[in-house]
This record gives structure tokens, sequence and C-alpha cells, in this order.
């Protein structure tokens, strides 16, 4: 037996030191593509992950462990943004610290999409370079790595350092989107209506419409955390500055909101994926844009079957899989090789592309056309992991694009409040909590204790000054959260808590277009209005109070049996309900003080 070789705690300390950079996906700790695309042999260079990753100024987001039987590498697509220096992250926490939180005025929700994208700053979309059948495909993935190397060059050298929001620097995912644009007959652009200006790229509208020639029909989706008049307003403004666009709405919880801030799903009912809304409305859109071309009867069956199957017919559906849903692996040759074609609706096929930012609910769009799970949902950007295509009926076919971020020179603190970057892997989450509690009613919904606060002399806290670090800290307090050695208030995981309750739409932040606050009423009145409530399935009476009513809500009233604030892979808008709601179907009584983790005595 060989003697063993002592291993010092020196060498542990620095193992666990690469292991931890691996996992949160430093450049330094990772091989280079070439040098993982050698180690893995002939034959699987086509996992490799290429583009920048052997830069020092790219950050590669969201890392997964490898799959066990080799056939995908589950990284490749991961999130590649620039790195910010350790400089620029320690300003931003000391102004967190200090800076005292002042409510903005309405009217600066208000954004105008060329505040984002201005037209001088040549915020484009890297274009995939000419090719022919001679090329090799060698010889085509070094001209595309050249050719969005020049884009990338093209791109800074128009916009100053620092100006430029966070987009996406890996060409691997950018490959993915040229293939489903290419594929696609037809363009599902999915955008979360709480900030659609962010996610509606000009360069994307204007490449598929002019050079492609192919029609976007744009889904606002997640309209039910909307009020019905703010939806109806951007529908107009977005129809009234991109023309050829095919507005719809879009929601798979209709009449089903968070009853509690801290509640861990939204309640599902017995019906699935079959009782959503906007279906319906993008089959319309599909067929005007198809003009009879594509036989579309079988999908029109299918959804107004989709909507009888409710109850327990549902669920027999869904657990039976008496409707089997064709799929597809797209591999990459035969996506490499696939040159644009003018020919629509071949075979008399009519095929949708999914595309859009991350978490705006593509997958959970999808999920809710095919009626049943067939792709899993995360709130965790960069969840899907490779192309897929699905066959909805013999004559319509989906495909999934993993979500992508396009260039733009929005506040980065509002693109994390959108759900890109994954809240778990943040430098610095406390800059957004200030952004987000300067435009929200945070101390009626929170119902916090300033850190400052002395029992002798109680003081009003709205009058009170409040810091980003303070709100973290005192939302640490409420929630009992510690760290582990010290037990002191864990900032940094309460920061992450709130972020997540705006990403998930229970502190809502929604933006508004342009001249929205002067002609509010005229939207609260507007005859289009009844349409927008049917589809999120609210009553009339319930939706004139928008959601401003629910800022009284106290969070000491929050039911929630399991709180786990790690980011997963489980449904997010899950199937099962919530078990605190089940508790209380049944008339359980629960002692809030335990499930909050609070003293009773205090």
């Amino acid at each position: 037996m060989p003697r063993k070789k002592p291993f010092s705690n020196k060498q542990k300390k620095k193992q666990l030191q690469v292991k931890r950079e691996k996992k949160r996906g430093e450049p330094g700790s990772c091989h280079s593509s070439r040098n993982a695309s050698v180690e893995r042999g002939p034959g699987r260079d086509r996992q490799s992950d290429t583009s920048d990753s052997e830069t020092t100024d790219i950050r590669r987001i969201n890392h997964q462990p490898g799959a066990r039987d080799g056939r995908y590498d589950p990284n490749r697509f991961r999130l590649h943004f620039e790195r910010e220096s350790k400089e620029e992250v320690d300003k931003r926490k000391k102004i967190a610290m200090k800076k005292i939180l002042k409510p903005v005025a309405e009217k600066e929700l208000e954004m105008d999409i060329n505040q984002i994208f201005p037209e001088e700053k040549g915020l484009d979309i890297p274009r995939r370079p000419s090719w022919h059948y001679e090329m090799r495909r060698e010889e085509l993935l070094r001209k595309e790595e050249k050719s969005f190397q020049e884009y990338l060059d093209t791109l800074h050298s128009k916009n100053p350092p620092g100006s430029l929001s966070h987009f996406e620097h890996n060409l691997e995912t950018w490959r993915q989107l040229w293939r489903v644009l290419e594929m696609s007959d037809v363009i599902l652009l999915i955008v979360d209506i709480r900030h659609p200006v962010l996610q509606l790229s000009p360069a994307v509208y204007h490449y598929i419409t002019g050079e492609l020639k192919k029609h976007i029909i744009l889904v606002l989706n997640k309209v039910d955390l909307s009020p019905a008049p703010l939806v109806l307003a951007w529908k107009h403004y977005l129809t009234k500055q991109f023309p050829h666009l095919h507005c719809v709405g879009f929601t798979s919880h209709p009449g089903q909101p968070y009853s509690t801030l801290l509640q861990k799903k939204r309640v599902r009912k017995k019906a699935g994926w079959n009782q959503v809304g906007g279906p319906f409305q993008i089959m319309r859109a599909c067929q005007e844009i198809t003009a009879g071309r594509v036989d579309l009867t079988s999908w029109e069956k299918k959804i107004q079957r989709d909507a009888v199957a409710v109850g327990t017919e549902g669920d027999r559906a869904d657990d039976d899989g008496s409707e089997s849903v064709l799929m597809e692996h797209h591999t990459d040759v035969a996506m490499e090789m696939n040159i644009p074609t003018q020919e629509l609706y071949k075979d008399g096929v009519l095929t949708l592309g999914c595309i859009g930012f991350p978490n705006v609910g593509k997958s959970s769009v999808l999920n809710s056309l095919v009626g049943r799970k067939v792709v899993s949902v995360s709130r965790t950007p960069g969840h899907t992991k490779y192309f897929q295509t699905y066959y909805l009926t013999p004559t319509v076919k989906l495909c999934d694009c993993p979500g992508l971020v396009f260039p733009s020179q929005v506040d980065k603190q509002l693109q994390i409040l959108a759900g890109i970057y994954p809240v778990s892997q943040l430098q610095e989450p406390y800059s957004s909590v200030g952004y987000l509690c300067e435009r929200t009613n945070f101390l009626s919904v929170l119902k916090l204790k300033h850190p400052d606060h002395c029992p002798e002399t109680p003081r009003d806290p709205d009058t009170q000054d409040w810091t980003a670090w303070d709100v973290c800290e005192a939302w640490a307090d409420k929630r009992g959260y510690k760290t582990a050695m010290a037990a002191r208030n864990d900032v940094y995981r309460a920061a992450n808590s709130l972020l997540r309750l705006a990403i998930d739409g229970r502190l809502c932040l929604c933006l508004r277009p342009p001249g929205y606050s002067q002609s509010k009423d005229e939207w609260e009145s507007h005859p289009d209005l009844s349409e927008i409530i049917a589809l999120q399935g609210r009553k009339d009476e319930e939706d004139r109070g928008d959601r401003e009513d629910d800022d009284g809500e106290s969070s000491s009233e929050l039911e929630e049996d399991n709180d786990r604030d790690a980011d997963d892979d489980e449904d997010a808008y899950g199937d099962d309900e919530d078990d605190t709601v089940k508790a209380d179907k049944k008339g359980l009584t629960l002692n809030m003080f335990s499930v909050l983790r609070q003293n009773e005595c205090e």
C-alpha cells in the first residue's frame, strides 16, 4: 500500500478556493475551450464552451454539474456577462450604506424605448456570417468567432466603458438564436409586461421583419402581475412604435394572484396547464399571418379541448399522457449547415420560434401552449440548456431557445430586478434593493422596524431615514436571517430574499409607457379594458383597485410553512398548492410566531 502524502491546511484551503471559483464561474478556474475540447477527446468537441472563455473580463454565471451520461454540456449556454471591477462593486456597496432612500416621482417610472436603445450608439445584434456548402465545419466556426469578436469591438468602440448594460457574451447562445430565427416561420418574442421596453430590442425587430422578412408576435407575458389599464397602455405604445408587431397578452395564472407576500407558489387550480389566458389570441394572430396557407383547425380544436378538460379530467390527461408530444433534439451539425430558407410553411407546417430574455417565462408559455409540462421551469435565469422542438399538432411546431440578453443602456440595477441575473450569484445586491425601495411602497408592505429603533422613544417609520442597508438589516431581523458564526443579521441573504420577491412579482415594480401618468384616466375607461380584465381572469371591481390596494398587507400575517430562499430548479409557478393554503382550507390554526420564527413574548 503506497504511503499517503501529507496534505497541509494551506493546500486544503487552496483546493476549496478552486472549488468555489468553479461554482461561481470564475474564468481562472476553468479550462479554456481548446483545452476542454482536447480533454473530452474527438467527437465531443462540439460540446465545448467557446466565445470569450479565455478572457479575464468575462464572468460566466450559473455553473451546472455535468451530465453523467455525457450527452450534452449543461454549461454550454450559461450566461456570459462582462465582469465588474472590485472597485466599482465596493463603491456601489458604500453608496447603498449611506444614501438616504427618497421616493421617486411617478413620472420617473415612465420609460421610453429610445432611452434604452439609442440609435446613435449602434446597439445592434451580431449577424451570422455568410457561408457555403463547400466550407468545413471548423472553418465556419472560426469565421463566426471572428465575426462575433468584430461585433464586440465595434460595440465597445461606440459606447464608453460602464455605459453598456449586461448583455450576452456567449457566442454559443447567439448561435442558437441564429438557428431558431432561420428555422422559424413566425417568431414569438416573449417579454415581461412589468418592463417590456427592456426586452424588446429594435435591432431584433428590424432584423426579423426587414432582413428575414418574417412576422413577429409580441407576447406580453405575466399580465396578471400588472393593472389592466397599464397592460392596455403598453400594448398601444408598442404597436405604435413597431407597426408590424402582432401584440397579444398572456398569463399562466389567470385570476390567481399571490395571497400573501411570502407565499412560495401561487395556487394552481386543478386544471393544470389547461386554464391559461392567451393561447387562443396567439392562434388567432397566426391565422391572420398565415392567411390560410397552413391548416390550423387542429390547433383550434386542441385549445377548445384543453379549455374543457378542467378538474379531474385535466389531471388525468396530464398524468396518463393520453396526448403525446413529439419532441426533437437537434444536433450541432444539422443546425450549423442550415441556410436561411425562403420557403415558409414547408410541408404545410407552421414553425413558431420562442425567443426572449432569461426569466420572462418562455418555458411557461411553451408548456401552456402544449397543455402540459414538457419543459422544466425555474426562476433561475438561463435554465433552458439546449435547443428542442415540440410538435404541438401535426401542423404546428414550437422551438424553444435559451434566454438571451441584448445590449442596451438601461440601468443594471433594473436589469437585476427584471431577473436576468441569478440572485444567489450577485456580488452586490444592496443597490438593487435601494432601486426597488425608491420605486415601491416597501414600508407599508414589509412593515419593517428601523434598525436604530428604540422602544423608549418610538418614532414613525415613515419619518425615519432609510438606506438600502437599513432595509436589508431590518428584513433580516424580521425574518430571522442570522450569520452562522457571529449570529449577526445576514443582510446579504435578506437582500437576496427581497430581490426574489420582486422578481416573482410579490413586490411588484411595473414600468410605464411615456405619458401614462397624464392619460391614466383615459386608459382606465378605455373600451378595450374589459378584454384585458377577462384575460387576467379578474372581476371588474377587483381590478379597479389596482395592485396598490395590496400595499397595506402586513408581513406579520403571512403564512409560509417552509421558507427556502435558495435558487432551485423547481417550478416557481408550480403545479402544487402551497402547504399553508391547504392547511387554511382545512381550517387548521397556525401559530404565526412559530411560522415566522419569532418569539411570541417579544
